[in-house]
């Protein structure tokens, strides 16, 4: 079933979709300070000790499609090299996630995109982003075989199956100097893939975006083909970010970090060895390795831990513009909820530590820090 969109009701589905997400944050128990006395018999309090870690066991949900990097950094032990563990907490859909996180049963959240957690801190709950898993996702834009695609400006007119809350497409029709991008592009939005693929064959809707796992499928297909990619529209648009309650990181930043440094690491093993993890992230979601491959091993998919602040600020004025925040993004400044600098040390440290097994790496690392955060 389809449901041709107007701004109102885009609104409304933003609304529905994050329903009772607003309820109160649970914050963990910081450490408590221990006491010790002096053989003086000079009682004194002593300091943490540095670099802690305030909780080991780290409550995580990544959804149904699984998450590479956290797949490397639990196969190959980094993070128990950092002292942590994760209790995975499954969900289902990317609002599911959310619930999760705002009702306080997960602490983190890496896999539900970068609109969900801004709409809810729009919405008054408060999230922090401190990292990334993906800075795009190898989704792809299909239409009818033999189609031409010049670039964005050949959806203005037509019919798009896409959400417009997927940011990366509203913003680039708006880089075209189009205001409102409702009034010159037919959103509509599907209920799956399989039925925004279907519209398109049938001659529906001239063009349609598919999820990262739509790839294997599409791409065996005769009556479609792949004419763009959202990573083209918009480059480092900001797919899935690693987020938490800002309770959670304020009073866990040294967990926080050992988190960060896990990743890192793994995203390292990932760059260097990109066909033993398609093997192993096709184990771990129970899936075929063609399956995985067929995006994994594609350059429009990039895994990356950097929390890509640049990008979430971007993504966030173009929801406010196009009306999926509530009045109250109005009050909020969003760099309050981006946390890079737990990253930024984290990655120094690793550098310290194992920078040596992979100059080039580390260089790129501090490179695009620099490119999407300062």
């Amino acid at each position: 079933m389809k449901k041709r969109i107007t701004l109102l009701a885009l609104v409304l589905i933003a609304a529905l979709a994050f329903t009772g997400c607003s309820g109160n944050t649970n914050e963990t128990a910081s450490t408590d300070i221990e006491e010790q006395t002096t053989s003086s018999d000079t009682a004194q309090t002593e300091e943490p000790v540095e670099d802690e870690l305030e909780t080991t066991v780290v409550r995580w949900n990544y959804g149904t499609s699984g998450n590479v990097l956290v797949t490397i950094a639990q196969k190959m032990g980094y993070f128990e090299d950092e002292g942590i563990s994760l209790e995975i907490v499954h969900g289902t859909e990317n609002a599911n996630a959310m619930q999760l996180l705002s009702s306080g049963k997960v602490d983190v959240v890496s896999n539900a995109g970068t609109s969900n957690p801004l709409q809810q801190i729009a919405s008054g709950v408060d999230l922090t982003v401190f990292g990334g898993h993906m800075v795009q996702g190898c989704m792809p834009v299909v239409a009818r075989a033999g189609t031409e695609w010049n670039g964005v400006e050949d959806l203005i007119g037509k019919k798009f199956a896409c959400n417009p809350s997927y940011f990366a497409f509203t913003g680039a029709v708006m880089d075209l100097g189009y205001e409102d991008p409702f009034s010159v592009v037919d959103w509509i939005v599907y209920d799956s893939y399989n039925d925004a693929l279907a519209a398109v064959i049938k001659g529906e809707v001239d063009y349609a975006l598919m999820g990262t796992g739509q790839n294997y499928s599409v791409n065996s297909m005769e009556e479609v083909e792949i004419v763009t990619y959202q990573g083209d529209v918009m480059p480092n648009y900001s797919c899935c970010r690693l987020v938490a309650q800002s309770g959670f990181v304020e009073n866990n930043p040294n967990t926080v970090k050992a988190i960060l440094k896990a990743l890192i690491r793994a995203q390292q093993y990932y760059e260097a060895n990109k066909e033993e993890c398609v093997k192993l992230q096709a184990e771990s979601i129970g899936t075929t390795e063609e399956y995985v491959a067929a995006y994994m091993l594609n350059d429009h998919y990039i895994v990356h831990v950097d929390p890509l602040r640049n990008s979430i600020v971007r993504a966030w004025n173009i929801l406010d513009k196009t009306g999926f925040l509530s009045d109250r993004a109005k009050e909020i400044d969003i760099e309050d909820h981006i946390n890079t600098e737990l990253y930024e040390s984290a990655l120094k440290e690793v550098m310290e530590k194992y920078g040596s097994e992979d100059t080039g790496f580390y260089d790129r690392m501090t490179k695009f820090y620099e490119e999407n955060n300062l």
